[in-house]
């Protein structure tokens, strides 16, 4: 059977870290550990960066911000690192922390440690290797909306997450926040973008009970079982998880879900292979998102719309990075398209009236 787990590569150029500084912390730091450093670089993903650190037999996965950014609140590697601390006991595919770094003389931020989660992770090109049969797509599907009906059964408060997020007023906070985030990082003038903003603004809905939030629950942040890629071993980047409206996370994977009667350019730029044949599609999902949880989901089109424009301002907040020379990485040149793309998406989303 061959190798389809996640890969590594080279460290990209500008993203190295200090071995040396590094390998005396994970040294001091976690136990048991012998042998010369080696670092590579988890070469996917626009937020956060991911490196394997590994030393004689152990692997472990390293997290900093990325280099340039200009939202602090969002690379935030003790809250993360503090999140994944308190969940790892009572949920499983949160990855087990190891070591966190407040000394930023070390690599020139915070980071912290984690134990890997060795898996397949599902992008836009699968691994090679993978037969991804209609029916592995549609027990993949169900595996995936289960998974989230249960992040959200999670006893925040027994877990010692109660003090994570502010549930009161909690959408009405993402609205605005996310509207002062996309001015904050604007390089151009696109007229959709501040429509959906004043919808939104108008149609507020009202929230059920909070939960913990994931908000980036996506595809390519599961890990899956390499002998049964259906079943979910790991969920990763947990930077922006609060505690708050559970919708917002069903909006969210309603977002980033792209199904077969999309349009070829979404398709192009899907966030893994969510529209092969014998996956669910929107609509089936958030009805079967609804029987799992017993919450009302007829409201979940403002929620689709929501998850839309935040995937709109993020991508744009990469891209201002780039406009603004702190980040060399090529793959951000033309990321404004797909900000444009993302804000016709919105507007036609209004329109349609349905997920």
């Amino acid at each position: 059977m061959p190798d389809i787990t996640d890969r590594t590569k080279k460290v990209r150029e500008g993203e190295e870290l200090d071995l040396a500084a590094v390998e005396k912390f994970l040294t001091d730091n976690v136990p048991g550990l012998s042998g010369k450093l080696e670092i590579e670089q988890f070469p996917s993903g626009h937020s956060n960066l991911t490196y394997l650190a590994r030393m004689g037999e152990r692997d472990m996965v390293l997290r900093r911000p990325p280099f340039g950014s200009k939202v602090k609140t969002a690379h935030d590697m003790g809250r993360e690192y503090k999140v994944l601390s308190a969940l790892h006991p009572v949920y499983s595919c949160a990855p087990r922390p190891l070591a966190f770094c407040e000394d930023e003389s070390i690599i020139g931020s915070r980071f912290y440690v984690m134990e890997r989660i060795k898996g397949v992770i599902l992008r836009k090109e699968l691994p090679k290797g993978l037969d991804f049969t209609p029916e592995i797509a549609g027990r993949l599907s169900e595996s995936f909306i289960k998974n989230l009906a249960v992040m959200h059964a999670i006893d925040y408060e027994a877990a010692g997450l109660g003090d994570l997020g502010k549930p009161e007023g909690y959408l009405n906070r993402q609205v605005e926040g996310w509207a002062k985030r996309y001015a904050g990082s604007q390089t151009d003038e696109i007229k959709e973008i501040d429509d959906t903003v004043d919808w939104l603004r108008e149609r507020l809905p009202a929230s059920p009970a909070p939960t913990l939030v994931h908000n980036d629950y996506k595809y390519d942040n599961i890990i899956l079982d390499a002998n049964d890629v259906t079943r979910i071993i790991g969920v990763l980047d947990w930077e922006m998880s609060t505690i708050g409206d559970p919708l917002t996370d069903l909006g969210a994977a309603l977002g980033y879900w792209v199904q077969d009667d999309d349009p070829p350019m979404h398709k192009m730029n899907a966030f893994g292979p969510t529209y092969a044949k014998g996956s669910y599609t929107r609509r089936q999902l958030a009805d079967r998102y609804a029987e799992l949880t017993g919450r009302d989901v007829s409201n979940v089109h403002y929620y689709v719309v929501f998850a839309s424009f935040k995937l709109l301002v993020i991508i744009q907040q990469i891209y201002y990075r780039y406009h603004q020379g702190l980040t060399q990485d090529e793959r951000f040149a033309g990321l404004v398209n797909l900000v444009k793309l993302l804000a016709q998406t919105g507007v036609e989303l209004i329109e349609r009236n349905e997920i």
